[in-house]
């Protein structure tokens, strides 16, 4: 993957991805819907250092969970925008929402998670192949183990960010 620029909206904060995410989730359930006003939200998940902030800075918002761990979405202050999200206090690890980049068409998921909550009106596609595995994205009615599905790259990746 080349490099990736993305912004919020109004084009007060702007970032680049230095490089290709781990891993990325199309995810459907109820908080994502909630926080997106959406069916779903995809996110890249990446290191933080891996995303360069260019222009302007984010505000913090964090957000309940069922589960009680931190949840803090990075909105533009301006226009709200939500640029990523930090989830479980992992502040070296953000979900770059996949919509807000310049080209979005570059990173498909690999993955479908919390589909048990996802709209029935939705249907799954057949031929989705993902941005990291080039393999047809897996559907899970909630998660997943990562250490079966990620590229022997990001997981490598992941264990060197949470050594």
């Amino acid at each position: 993957m080349n490099v990736q620029n993305g912004a919020c909206s109004c084009g007060r904060v702007k970032y680049q991805l230095t490089s290709a995410p781990m891993f990325v989730h199309c995810c459907h359930c109820n908080d994502c819907q909630r926080q997106t006003g959406s069916a779903f939200v995809l996110n890249a998940l990446i290191e933080s250092d891996r995303v360069l902030i260019l222009q302007g800075e984010t505000r913090s918002f964090p957000q309940p969970t069922d589960s009680g761990r931190p949840h803090v979405i990075h909105r533009c202050p301006d226009c709200g925008t939500a640029l990523w999200s930090n989830y479980g206090g992992r502040e070296e690890l953000r979900f770059v929402r996949v919509g807000t980049l310049n080209d979005p068409r570059a990173l498909p998921p690999d993955v479908h998670i919390y589909t048990r909550s996802k709209q029935p009106w939705f249907k799954l596609p057949t031929d989705c192949v993902g941005a990291t595995t080039g393999a047809p994205a897996q559907v899970f009615e909630a998660y997943y183990d990562s250490a079966k599905l990620w590229p022997e790259e990001s997981l490598a990746r992941r264990r060197a960010l949470f050594a």
